[in-house]
């Protein structure tokens, strides 16, 4: 099983990555601005890289620190690595992560179609509390809001 070494996005360079993963993994992708605003926004926004051993950017995970809160904004994988533990070993860090910072639960929001991923969070022990009604766009979809109540 590859090990994948998790960072923290360190530098305006490293966005695009996270770009070309994003445009491969969803139908309304977020910009190299708004990224950008995440960047210069620490302490709030975070966003950690997944490398592969060659140390290529395979995945990432962005997220809000709210008070006791950690938002997941986005968790993607380059398709070639899908299935292969990228997304897990991304999952576990940044709910770690957030522990330290003083998160005590976590939420998200997911397409209601996205069955990989529901069963990912599932797997952490997120729980579906609320829907959300054609939230998402190209295609209209319901949002499933998920949450963790417990990071510990």
């Amino acid at each position: 099983m590859t090990e994948w070494r998790i960072e923290e996005l360190s530098s305006p360079e490293q966005i695009e990555d996270v770009l070309a993963i994003e445009e491969q993994s969803f139908t309304n992708p977020w910009t190299r601005e708004m990224y950008r605003a995440e960047l210069d926004n620490r302490g709030v926004s975070y966003c950690f890289l997944a490398k592969n051993p060659a140390g290529a950017v395979v995945g990432f995970c962005s997220f809000w620190r709210v008070l006791d809160e950690l938002h997941i904004n986005n968790l993607a994988v380059e398709p070639h690595h899908r299935r292969a533990g990228v997304a897990t070993a991304l999952l576990d860090h940044v709910l770690r992560a957030g522990l330290a910072l003083g998160a005590t639960r976590a939420t998200l929001e997911v397409r209601r179609s996205n069955e990989a991923a529901r069963q990912l969070y599932e797997r952490f022990g997120f729980a579906v509390t609320n829907v959300r009604r054609s939230y998402y766009t190209k295609p209209v979809e319901d949002a499933l809001v998920l949450w963790l109540e417990r990071l510990a």
